[in-house]
């Protein structure tokens, strides 16, 4: 029996193994003859590749009817890659289930919540219960897994692809979801009652026998059972990590020494991430910013950050993104000349230790015949393919940073799935708050003053914090909300947004009014909710500052001795508080009552910045990112990015020493301690010299 390893111990194996930082990208060689094979192993080492995912939606062709198997195509594809150097991440091909499997066995397909089969002809076409669906699975895994074992192109797992947590409705998964809920209430259908408030609307249950999935609104004279609908999507999310966890123990009997992980997506939704991450060696991100997207970059960088943050600070892996356009929106346009490296080069400083996409060869046929690649359809001429071969030789300058943390931040931002859930779900006063967005506008200030920033659970440890950003917690038990207020106490310093504290960890509202949880904490109590209408906006005043409110209003009541930060000046609420600060032991607790336009919200969100002593990484121009990242002997390397199409001077004098090189530009005397000018979507990586450290 071999020795099992730990996932650092498999990571370590895999970076040496790599050489440096993993580039490459989906590999679908099954579209194409052999002798297109045989130029792109050619390509792939003119471009710097080192890495690419293999089988991901191959099932068909690997079991073309069921228990023939046909693994020729493949063994010459390991076996090509190999002899180039070129390591392989295989996928368990079971995101795609084969025709003939639809055909002969159609309870594994998935029903919708209006009773309606999903067909065959896409892809993730499986119910995720099905014991069918299941066992097929298993069988293609052993048998990719028992083959593959010990082939020297093999370097790491991949199962599946960007599950899902599909939501199926059909009998086996109704039978499933009874099981789930009685496991979760200890078989107490008296426990289930109460959580989920059947006494509301006469929904009383006196079996689990009798509960279904939650129909849709459309099959219902009113919304469905809030808690109801809340477990469901929790049992989704446990159905397919079930999915991934017996494949993934599957292919580490085989191969015991090999890392492995899936590919998750940018500002999903539907799986619980930190719980996933914990099941993995490495969390692996899939993300599609738009090229012209204004707040792409943004985008990508608090993902990024969750990355990082899911598994404690540890490096992650960028699995897809897109070379140019990736078909997410209405117009698909063109990448920008230069804007390649500089997102690649953004995952890098942020952790990742590799930059992959979809894919390396476009293809002709399929839904995603119009996607970018690493070689697109023009081949080699292309620009495209002039930016991915000079990406690789910069990757290759930067390998050093494989392995490498990025230093722990001090400002963290809670992130919870469940609070997400139930914040998106149906009948609240407004249908408009999100969660990502609420991110997203917290998050940018930050960004914007390169101040860094971890992602944690309102649970998690926080006492290396100095500021704790909760852009909304509508839902917490009693031991999360109790330890936020410890932090404060302690003498941390928070800032959270409206309509958190609001319901508990079975979405029933918290008793004696909002914000239920935290209203000692935050020193208030809110007497009404007061959703804006669309378009409507209120004016306030934040010190000398003016600006506007939009989206929601809380009808804020100060307890004796909070602080205000912002009031309304017109208005029915004019004069009342729309922003307030309650010292609470040693600490600050500072409440935003509304959505603030984002002139004000930079200023209240780096006032509690500077507050609670949280410091930049340096001060550079409008759009130019800093961010430090070590590497593994731990000196520290500072990205300058510049995601504007205009040229950017960053000041360096007293932030660099006169030694610091970039890294991207070998040959060229040091950059020294001066201005340093970035052309549009320029980049530079600065190391320092011999005998010192930048910004240590």
């Amino acid at each position: 029996m071999p020795r099992s390893t730990t996932a650092d111990e498999r990571l370590a194996a895999l970076r040496k193994r790599l050489g440096g930082l993993g580039y490459g990208g989906d590999y679908n060689p099954e579209q194409w003859p052999p002798e297109v094979w045989r130029e792109d192993v050619q390509l792939m080492r003119e471009a710097g590749v080192n890495l690419v995912t293999v089988g991901v939606f191959s099932w068909g062709l690997l079991e073309p009817r069921p228990a023939t198997f046909d693994f020729g195509w493949l063994d010459e594809v390991m076996d090509l890659l190999a002899r180039n150097g070129i390591a392989v991440d295989l996928a368990t091909p079971t995101a795609a289930p084969p025709a003939w499997l639809a055909h002969e066995h159609p309870e594994t397909l998935p029903v919708d919540g209006e009773g309606r089969t999903i067909a065959f002809g896409a892809r993730l076409h499986y119910c995720p219960s099905s014991p069918v669906y299941r066992y097929h699975a298993a069988r293609i895994t052993e048998r990719l897994a028992h083959r593959y074992a010990g082939h020297p192109a093999l370097a790491m797992w991949h199962i599946a692809n960007e599950y899902v947590g599909l939501a199926c409705h059909c009998p086996v998964s109704t039978a499933h979801f009874r099981r789930w809920l009685a496991d979760r209430y200890d078989g107490s259908i008296a426990a289930l009652n109460d959580a989920w408030g059947t006494a509301f609307w006469g929904q009383h249950y006196d079996s689990f026998d009798h509960i279904g999935t939650p129909a849709p609104r459309s099959r219902l004279v009113s919304g469905p059972n809030p808690g109801q609908l809340l477990d469901f999507r929790r049992f989704c999310d446990a159905a397919a990590l079930e999915c991934f966890t017996a494949e993934r123990d599957t292919v580490r009997r085989h191969t015991p020494d090999l890392p492995v992980t899936t590919n998750f997506m940018g500002s999903f939704r539907s799986l619980d991430y930190w719980s996933w991450a914990a099941e993995e060696d490495v969390a692996a991100l899939d993300i599609y910013p738009k090229p012209h997207d204004p707040d792409g970059h943004l985008l990508a960088a608090y993902n990024f950050d969750l990355m990082r943050s899911l598994r404690h600070g540890r490096p992650w892996l960028l699995l897809e993104s897109a070379t140019g356009n990736n078909l997410t929106a209405p117009r698909n346009s063109a990448r920008p000349a230069g804007q390649l490296r500089g997102h690649g080069l953004q995952a890098v400083a942020r952790g990742s230790d590799s930059v992959m996409y979809f894919q390396w060869r476009a293809s002709r046929a399929g839904a995603e015949r119009f996607h970018s690649a690493m070689l697109p359809h023009g081949g080699t001429r292309t620009r495209t393919w002039r930016e991915v071969t000079a990406f690789g030789h910069d990757l290759a300058r930067l390998s050093g940073l494989s392995g490498g943390a990025c230093d722990r931040a001090r400002v963290a931002m809670a992130w919870d799935y469940d609070s997400l859930r139930a914040l998106e779900g149906p009948d609240h006063p407004s249908d408009h708050p999100s969660f990502t967005a609420q991110v997203m506008e917290h998050y940018r200030p930050l960004w914007g003053a390169n101040i860094p920033v971890d992602f944690v659970r309102p649970a998690d440890d926080l006492s290396g914090y100095r500021l704790l950003v909760v852009p909304n917690l509508y839902l917490v038990d009693g031991p999360a909300a109790r330890h936020l207020a410890g932090y404060v106490q302690d003498g941390g310093h928070l800032l959270m947004s409206y309509f958190s504290g609001i319901v508990d960890e079975h979405d029933r509202v918290w008793p004696g009014g909002h914000p239920g949880a935290f209203r000692d904490l935050l020193g208030i109590d809110i007497d009404d909710f007061n959703p804006l209408q669309v378009g409507e906006t209120r004016a306030v005043r934040c010190g000398e500052h003016r600006g506007t409110a939009t989206d929601w209003q809380d009808v804020i009541v100060p307890r004796h001795g909070t602080e205000s930060v912002a009031v309304y000046t017109d208005g029915e609420l004019q004069g009342h508080v729309a922003a307030v600060r309650n010292r609470y032991g040693r600490g600050v607790a500072t409440y935003l009552g509304t959505s603030f336009d984002r002139e004000t919200m930079r200023l209240l969100v780096l006032e509690a910045a500077a507050a609670a002593g949280a410091e930049p990484v340096l001060d550079t121009p409008d759009g130019v990112e800093a961010v430090r990242r070590r590497d593994a002997d731990g000196t520290p390397h500072l990205f300058l990015l510049n995601h504007s199409a205009r040229e950017a001077v960053v000041d360096l004098r007293g932030a660099a020493p006169r030694d610091v090189a970039d890294l991207l530009t070998p040959g060229a005397p040091p950059v020294g301690d001066k201005p340093l000018t970035l052309p549009p979507y320029g980049a530079a990586v600065l190391k320092p010299g011999r005998g010192t450290q930048a910004g240590s």
